[in-house]
């Protein structure tokens, strides 16, 4: 290609770029809930990664004297739960494992599902068979029960815990994928393509693909916080993070029983998981209007 040819490839990505740029800025203007919300979210993140250098005490030594000590007291600033450990050392070290938990089971939902979607909506035949009747018996089922029951056969853990959160979830991401594969399937450039010669992978990567990034990021970017609720509820149950890891479902459950001595050690991980949840929720809500052409058009 020419660079004559080239510069004019990339005119309409620049002004595809600067009018991306432009809703941007008018969604930070107008929606500055979701800025705090990202703000919070990064706070969350960057207090989860450096937690291993941050000066806070060790999450798990317990201290029994100090028992269910209440916030701001000496040495402990957010208090103490029932066996005298710091719960501001547990909510920081328990975000890594809930952060961690959501992001990679709703990754692996993500994968498996855009997969399957893929192949279900491209192809017709058995194909399409096996992947839509396979996503509709699991989605006949309970989404929490049919978890709990996959990580009883498993085994409690954290692992066998995501694993059954990503095996429940994957359906939502195949029936968006497929309805998405199916409405470009038989579209003109499509069409073409194939009339050229191109290959299945091709087209898939080439003109499939693309279109696909939009809708799976915000599904995403929303999902994460439905798998961050269900892996604290797994831990709440036991099937999930096993003591004496910090967690945020499992520092609800061991501590619900001091909701009336001792509140904060409950409200404390409930009011982690409410703003994270929620700041996932508004950002995810800010994501889609910027993806969305027509909210760029305005």
């Amino acid at each position: 290609m020419s660079d004559a040819g080239a510069a004019t490839a990339t005119i309409p990505r620049a002004a595809d770029a600067a009018r991306r740029r432009r809703a941007f800025g008018r969604l930070a203007t107008r929606n500055r809930l979701a800025v705090v919300a990202a703000l919070a979210l990064l706070a969350a993140v960057l207090g989860a990664l450096l937690a291993p250098w941050l000066p806070l005490a060790d999450p798990d030594v317990v201290d029994t004297p100090n028992r269910l000590r209440p916030p701001l007291s000496a040495g402990h600033a957010l208090g103490t739960d029932e066996f005298g450990r710091d719960l501001l050392a547990r909510l920081v070290w328990g975000a890594r494992v809930s952060l961690a938990a959501g992001v990679a089971s709703a990754a692996a939902a993500m994968l498996f599902g855009v997969t399957l979607g893929i192949l279900g909506g491209f192809y017709t035949g058995w194909i399409e068979t096996v992947v839509m009747r396979l996503t509709d018996i699991l989605m006949a089922f309970p989404y929490v029960l049919l978890a709990i029951a996959i990580v009883a056969g498993l085994g409690p853990g954290l692992r066998n815990a995501m694993v059954a959160i990503a095996i429940v979830g994957f359906p939502i991401y195949t029936r968006l994928v497929r309805g998405v594969v199916l409405s470009l399937r038989e579209r003109e450039f499509v069409e073409a393509a194939r009339a050229l010669g191109a290959s299945d992978a091709v087209i898939l990567g080439r003109h499939v693909l693309p279109h696909l990034l939009s809708p799976v990021i915000v599904a995403f970017s929303l999902d994460v916080g439905a798998k961050i609720l269900a892996t604290a509820g797994l831990s709440f149950l036991g099937l999930g993070t096993q003591p004496p890891t910090a967690d945020w479902g499992s520092m609800l459950a061991t501590g619900r029983q001091f909701v009336i001595l001792s509140p904060h050690v409950v409200l404390l991980p409930g009011l982690a998981i409410f703003v994270i949840v929620l700041a996932l929720n508004l950002v995810g809500d800010a994501v889609r209007d910027i993806l969305d052409p027509r909210a760029a058009a305005r």
